[in-house]
């Protein structure tokens, strides 16, 4: 009775005007950002926290949670008519979706990815409901030498999966516990590392350093790379797919949110990752699997509802325990602190309308992007048409205005053009982004966990090995860095580094 009450409470806060205005904002706002190329859901997200700020934490929270699920359905839209992915969730989808769209069924292939991706979106959910509660229940027997080992574990898996250069990734995880070190000592309030600039004393903010790394150097590399803007002249009709159709994508589309579900859960798993083993699980049971790659519907009904389901997952390390799965995640965590909410397990007794509206907003905006993605497919063409030499100059005026208008302050400006240079040379040399972020986020917390475990045992190391679930964490942090070292996976971490490449 308990699970149906929270269920109506979160259909009354969800139901509001206010926040179904907010709920349809995000998921429009996030299909935009997931048709146009270059242009990510954590760079939109940093660019309206700030617009934010004047309402709800619970309606913010349910515009931003909305640019994140929205944003992988529009993906799909690019990656079938200009083989382009709109996100590197969708990458996969360009393989089979673009071929359909050449044999004139591009109306059956937008339609699975759409029809698909509500059936996910909708399984995530139901799985986050009854997962999340009793994982926070769990939660609360973890004290601060749990966390920390916790949060160390969600670092080393980021960048255990992040693919190609392991060491690569790791001195970017350092990189970023060094960014959450600047600004004021949590105990002795002495300036550290702030080089007499005043805007680091309260630290370096995760707005500018997350538009510089996923916006201004996306836009800098799309510059570059001189996109060839072609989309794909066919007449888009036969939106409904036929009974063939459905008969072919129904388990792929089962399998797929299973499988992104779970792997959306873990720290770096996310919505790429499962895109790619959905696909690659398809493609083996599959009684043709020499199609695969000419224009096979499961091989869009697949990846599509793999990554929409990792959206749902991974709200549950988020909302249960305090931990980013990804960097989307990581911008959420942030919004939370500022908005004065500490996510962890005591988030859904201490704020049930948070947690129960956002999630019961997921199923209404779920819906609304089933209503507006098949509709507005048209619209969605001539945005693509929109010239990339005023799209861009535009993403970065955006980009400007949204940390200036964040705290005024020019020198986050500075410092976001910084990062826009810094994750461009990333990106060049084969740097992963996502550990960084995450570092940055959990550094400050993981410092606190640190201090206050050393303080609970006169300064001794062994507290972390002495406390049965921190020895299991630690036991398994370990065993992921050395794992790396065994010839088998590291040949499997490759393949996922290729993956990485393809992005």
């Amino acid at each position: 009775m308990e699970f149906f009450g929270n269920m109506f409470l979160g259909f009354q806060v969800a139901l509001q005007p206010m926040n179904l205005f907010f709920c349809f904002l995000g998921v429009l706002i996030g299909t935009l950002v997931g048709v146009l190329p270059g242009l990510g859901p954590v760079a939109a997200m940093s660019l309206l926290l700030p617009s934010t700020f004047h309402v709800s934490p619970v309606s913010a929270i349910i515009m931003l949670a909305g640019i994140y699920y929205g944003a992988m359905y529009g993906g799909s839209t690019t990656s079938i008519l200009v083989n382009i992915p709109g996100e590197a969730a969708s990458v996969v989808t360009c393989l089979d979706g673009y071929q359909m769209a050449r044999k004139g069924r591009a109306g059956p292939a937008l339609g699975i990815a759409a029809f698909g991706s509500f059936i996910a979106g909708t399984l995530s959910i139901i799985g986050l409901m009854f997962l999340a509660p009793p994982l926070a229940e769990m939660a609360l027997q973890f004290g601060p030498p749990e966390y920390f080992s916790l949060m160390l574990l969600g670092l080393i898996i980021l960048t255990f999966l992040a693919g190609g250069s392991m060491s690569k990734a790791l001195m970017m995880a350092a990189f970023g516990l060094f960014l959450g070190l600047i600004g004021m000592d949590i105990m002795t309030a002495t300036p550290r590392f702030t080089f007499n600039l005043y805007f680091l004393t309260d630290g370096v903010g995760l707005v500018p350093v997350v538009m510089g790394l996923f916006g201004i150097s996306e836009v800098l590399l799309n510059v570059e790379a001189r996109i060839k803007q072609d989309v794909f002249e066919t007449k888009i009709k036969g939106l409904l797919p036929n009974w063939k159709d459905w008969k072919d994508s129904a388990w792929p589309i089962v399998r797929g949110s299973v499988i992104g579900f779970f792997l959306g859960i873990l720290p770096g798993g996310g919505a790429v990752i499962s895109s790619f083993v959905a696909y690659a699980i398809e493609k083996r049971i599959s009684k043709y699997p020499e199609k695969f790659g000419t224009g096979v519907i499961e091989g869009v009904a697949a990846p599509e509802s793999a990554n929409n389901s990792a959206t749902g997952g991974a709200f549950i390390p988020l909302l249960t325990l305090g931990i980013p799965a990804n960097a989307v995640m990581a911008m959420l965590l942030g919004a939370l602190i500022i908005y004065g909410m500490q996510p962890g397990p005591m988030l859904i007794k201490q704020h049930p309308d948070l947690f129960w509206g956002t999630v019961t907003s997921m199923y209404i905006g779920n819906i609304m992007l089933l209503v507006l993605n098949l509709p507005l497919i048209g619209i969605w063409v001539k945005i693509l048409k929109i010239p990339y030499p005023v799209l861009f100059p535009l993403i970065l005026l955006f980009c400007l205005i949204g940390v200036y208008s964040l705290n005024n302050n020019v020198g986050e400006i500075g410092l976001m053009l910084f990062f826009g240079g810094v994750g461009y040379l990333m990106k060049k040399f084969n740097y992963e982004s996502p550990p960084l972020v995450l570092a940055l986020v959990l550094g400050p917390m993981m410092e606190n966990a640190l201090r206050q475990s050393l303080i609970m045992s006169n300064g001794s190391g062994d507290i972390f090995f002495l406390r049965p679930i921190s020895l299991v964490i630690m036991l398994c942090t370990l065993t992921l860095l050395i794992l790396p070292l065994v010839p088998w996976v590291k040949k499997k971490r490759e393949v996922i580094g290729e993956m990485g490449e393809d992005d």
